[in-house]
């Protein structure tokens, strides 16, 4: 990885050294948050998921870099939910039935909170079934979907087509590591 930064915040991540990491994304505050996710947060996190696609860190490693990145983005940007809500666009976020890598799709919702957007983030592994459900009661704009695993590919199909058929009519906006 060229980018040093994003090498120095995997290592805190990999090492469990939640101070270090939050000292320095506090250290590059001149970043917008869309430039944080983009130049140290995702390349940090895609590093991590090499080394354990290359059998270079165990899958404790990967998970413990995980969570200190998840208690990192919830810590430094917080959830923004407003109780004036009306009027707001409406954005529900989530990863297809079977899909636990959610980080990305975390500060997607992030971005989108920032922006004004009213937020429904349902996570990792939702079931097509409670998702259209979810989706019919609260009628958002956009519906975004993550999938990072390529034998998850033939759900996105499947909820695709089940949600562009709502009523509502919502954009689907389908992201990941593999999209």
């Amino acid at each position: 990885m060229k980018n040093s930064t994003a090498l120095e915040f995997a290592h805190f991540l990999l090492n469990g050294d939640e101070y270090s990491a939050v000292k320095l994304i506090k250290a590059h505050s001149r970043l917008s948050r869309l430039e944080l996710f983009d130049e140290i947060f995702t390349p940090a996190m895609r590093h991590v998921g090499t080394l354990w696609e290359n059998n270079e860190i165990t899958v404790a490693d990967e998970h413990l870099a995980s969570v200190v990145c998840d208690f990192i983005v919830t810590a430094l940007f917080p959830s923004m939910h407003h109780s004036a809500s009306l009027g707001r666009k409406k954005a529900m976020l989530m990863c297809v039935e079977g899909e636990q890598h959610y980080l990305g799709l975390k500060m997607v919702n992030s971005l989108f909170e920032q922006y004004g957007w009213e937020t429904h983030y349902l996570g990792p592994n939702m079931p097509l079934a409670y998702a259209v459900k979810k989706a019919e009661l609260w009628k958002p704009e956009v519906i975004c979907l993550s999938i990072s695993i390529v034998y998850h590919l033939p759900n996105i199909k499947k909820y695709v087509d089940a949600l562009s058929a709502l009523p509502n009519h919502p954009a689907i906006l389908i992201g990941g590591r593999i999209v």
